[in-house]
């Protein structure tokens, strides 16, 4: 692996308004000095556009305050390949970490064009771009130096889903594991960005990391996702669907620990080399991040339900049986997720670790100072 020192590094994140992007840039802030990030982000309406917001705005103020560390925005779409490649060469990013995509296994059945559109097409404008920063192609940069020296993209890392283990039976998912029956859209999406992955990183020798993110949950987490989802409804009265009948089991990955893998996997880029043909090798990497230990899900809910009521946001008296019910699992869901970590600990020294019921506290204590300070 080729070590990467980001000092002096500008990183391109995009995803910035999202969960991950807003905690990894934070994150990065915090560990960095004399860095440029350069955030990207439609801040679109899938959700609560106010949340992005905040993430935003709790950005510049710790890059406000932080040491040498300059932060730049940039509104756009992935989809739009002008915006992109200007972004790109105005900036010329060394690390190129992509966290923007349409997210939510339910939301693709009824609406598959918003996934083409950010997965797959968004995702091959971010490739060409990393291709064309070597060929000189990129201009001048925004403060008006020219593009020599420019080494072009060091790392291209790239957020795939643990979605594209589909519906395999053999536990722990492994990377080795063959993912060719995905049960959803959002799967078939992430897969084939690995595959467009290993594709350029083999024409046009872009080092490139693959991570399988499991099941990720905190604060400024996403209102579509079951932790901030059960909260919404039970605070409204609703009560929350039990899938499969509860029989369910998730590797539920606190977000803290997500940043820390993807931190460490941007500093450690695959060696370039060459095949027997002489051609690229292609640099290329597929990691799973998970807490690699599925907890049951009527486990999570009871927990949940414990923290909200202990962080003053549910009642004392609050009954989560009468608040829940059980159903039928539902289309492109799967029964259980499990990480293996393994080659993640192998490489970079690095386990997920974090109990689900602190996980959950610490969202519980941000939900209840977020929206009931």
């Amino acid at each position: 692996m080729e070590e990467i020192n980001l000092q002096g590094k500008t990183i391109l994140i995009t995803g910035a308004a999202g969960f991950i992007g807003s905690h990894l840039i934070l994150r990065l802030i915090k560990e960095e000095k004399k860095l440029r990030i350069v955030g990207f982000d439609s801040v679109n309406d899938y959700y609560d556009v106010s949340l992005k917001e905040h993430r935003l705005q709790t950005i510049t103020e710790a890059a406000r305050e932080a040491d040498g560390t300059e932060w730049i925005f940039v509104k756009g779409n992935l989809a739009d390949k002008e915006t992109v490649d200007r972004t790109f060469a105005g900036y010329r990013p060394d690390i190129v970490v992509n966290l923007a995509a349409q997210a939510g296994v339910r939301y693709s059945i009824d609406h598959p064009e918003a996934y083409m559109e950010a997965n797959i097409t968004g995702f091959f404008h971010i490739l060409e771009a990393c291709r064309h920063s070597y060929d000189g192609s990129g201009g001048s940069a925004t403060d008006g130096t020219a593009s020599a020296g420019y080494r072009g993209v060091l790392h291209l890392v790239y957020a795939s889903s643990s979605s594209v283990y589909g519906g395999n039976t053999k536990v722990p998912f492994s990377t080795d594991d063959k993912v060719d029956h995905p049960v959803s859209l959002y799967a078939a999406t992430k897969k084939s960005n690995e595959l467009m992955a290993h594709c350029y990183g083999k024409l046009y020798d872009i080092p490139t990391t693959g991570l399988r993110f499991f099941t990720v949950y905190g604060p400024m987490g996403r209102p579509d996702m079951a932790c901030f989802l059960f909260t919404n409804m039970w605070r409204e009265g609703k009560k929350v669907q039990i899938f499969n009948y509860g029989d369910c089991e998730r590797d539920f990955t606190y977000v803290d620990d997500i940043v820390e893998g993807v931190y460490r996997v941007m500093r450690k880029a695959p060696e370039r080399g060459k095949d027997a043909y002489g051609l690229p090798k292609a640099p290329y990497a597929v990691y799973n991040i998970g807490n690699h230990h599925p907890e049951k899900l009527m486990d999570f809910v009871r927990i949940l339900s414990e923290e909200l009521v202990a962080a003053g946001v549910l009642r004392e008296d609050f009954d989560l049986e009468e608040m829940s019910e059980k159903v039928p699992m539902q289309p492109g869901d799967v029964p259980r997720t499990y990480a293996d970590t393994a080659p993640l600990e192998r490489d970079f020294g690095y386990k997920p670790a974090t109990p689900l019921r602190d996980g959950i506290r610490r969202f519980a204590q941000w939900y209840k100072g977020y929206y009931l300070p």
